[in-house]
């Protein structure tokens, strides 16, 4: 599933940047060498980081 239409980023990207120790988003998006630009992935981007954090508690 695509995540970020504007930076054509995948949710197994975000989980797995995740799982590298990204924090956010933001650090989500800087793992992968690219930064939010509309805004409208945050919130759900926001959701795969905390499941990936739970998961690994």
């Amino acid at each position: 599933m695509v995540v970020c239409h504007c930076n054509a980023i995948r949710e197994r990207e975000v989980r797995e940047a995740a799982r590298s120790g990204a924090q956010c988003p933001y650090s989500a998006y800087a793992t992968l060498g690219r930064r939010p630009r509309c805004g409208q992935c945050i919130p759900f981007a926001r959701e795969l980081i905390a499941e990936e954090q739970q998961a690994a508690a």
